[in-house]
């Protein structure tokens, strides 16, 4: 990872926030080649998602929700990670990545000191609105783009004529106050989004849920990502979150090891149910085609992270080769096999020469 991380500054793609005071932890500016290679990351999906579907429609929700939503979803409550502390060093963890035989022994990984009890710590970023900080204006920035879906989902029903099974995508940015940020963009407190959210009739959610599982695995296909560096994890029950039925990740062989790179999750009709429990507004769908049944639909969810699919893009377009057999052992290049679709340049018309007018041929060639 540290060879990435040193091309993607050398090269513009990736830079420290605020590195002239020190840099801050877990925070990224994308410079002129990584700006264009997340936006056409970003078309890429957008494309595939939406424009190439019907019933698929895109929002663009605000990043900050009533408080109120969050305490539906689940996120006041559920929303947190097992936090230790080491008395001695100071440092943080979360306690399911601390190994068992320290864990057990309260043992810091770092310095060997003691480790202090587990206790929950909630990853969203609190904020006030209005000119008071006190409880009455508490906000939170939001930690997933998901919410602002489903609070719409009766807007858009209801403006664009949508019949299920219909979805709505979008991407935005999210924020989760993480206790470890590391490897790299790979987890961040600030970071972006590309989620899609399909509405399907219950008993109908199995089916369309090995839908979205194929449609997401040819996604890459047609990046032309290496698939033997691809793989399916299900998530077992221990690991499944509150709202979900089901869960599957698809994981990326990265330089520290298989991690997952997007969710497909069945999240059966729990969001829906608690934003019209806690707003008592009819989250209900009217089937006009089936006699005008009632239901609360079940969601079938795509979610990928944007910056992690920029970090793969870096990862599996790398190469170090040898530029000629002269036997110089040091004489060695990196090269970045970018598939057509993605790469920040597509063309580049390059004069050898400033004179007899090339320079300005190749502007007319551009």
């Amino acid at each position: 990872m540290e060879k990435i991380t040193s091309l993607a500054k050398r090269k513009g793609f990736v830079f420290q926030s605020s590195e002239i005071y020190g840099g801050l932890s877990g925070a990224w500016d994308y410079g002129p080649y990584g700006i264009e290679l997340k936006n056409r990351i970003q078309r890429f999906w957008w494309k595939e998602m939406i424009q190439l579907h019907d019933n698929i429609v895109g929002l663009d929700a605000a990043i900050l929700m009533h408080p109120r939503v969050w305490e539906a979803s689940g996120h006041v409550e559920n929303f947190t990670d097992p936090l230790v502390d080491c008395k001695k060093c100071k440092a943080r963890f979360r306690a399911d990545q601390i190994p068992e035989d320290k864990l057990q022994k309260h043992e810091c990984p770092e310095c060997g000191g003691e480790l202090t009890d587990t206790r929950k710590f909630n990853l969203m970023f609190k904020t006030h609105i209005g000119p008071v900080e006190n409880d009455s204006g508490l906000i939170y920035l939001r930690p997933e783009t998901a919410q602002g879906i489903y609070v719409n989902y009766k807007n858009i029903i209801q403006s664009n004529r949508m019949k299920i099974p219909f979805g709505i995508a979008q991407v935005g940015k999210a924020f989760r106050n993480e206790i470890v940020t590391k490897n790299f963009i790979f987890r961040t407190c600030e970071f972006e989004q590309m989620e899609m959210q399909y509405f399907v009739k219950p008993g109908e959610d199995e089916k369309a849920f090995e839908y979205w599982k194929n449609e997401r695995w040819n996604y890459y296909k047609k990046l032309g990502i290496r698939m033997e560096k691809l793989r399916w994890h299900q998530h077992g029950k221990d690991e499944l979150a509150h709202y979900a039925k089901d869960a599957y990740d698809i994981e990326y062989e990265f330089p520290m090891g298989w991690k997952e790179l997007e969710g497909v999750h069945n999240r059966s009709n729990y969001d829906l149910s608690r934003h019209q429990e806690y707003s008592g507004k009819d989250m209900q769908y009217i089937d006009q085609d089936n006699g005008n049944e009632r239901y609360i639909p079940y969601i079938i969810e795509t979610s990928a992270g944007l910056t992690r699919q920029l970090l793969m893009v870096l990862c599996d377009a790398y190469e170090e080769e040898k530029v000629a057999d002269n036997g110089n052992e040091d004489d060695w290049r990196t090269v970045l096999h970018f598939h057509p679709l993605l790469a920040p340049v597509t063309v580049a018309v390059l004069p050898l020469m400033k004179k007899d007018g090339l320079a300005e041929l190749a502007l007319d060639i551009r």
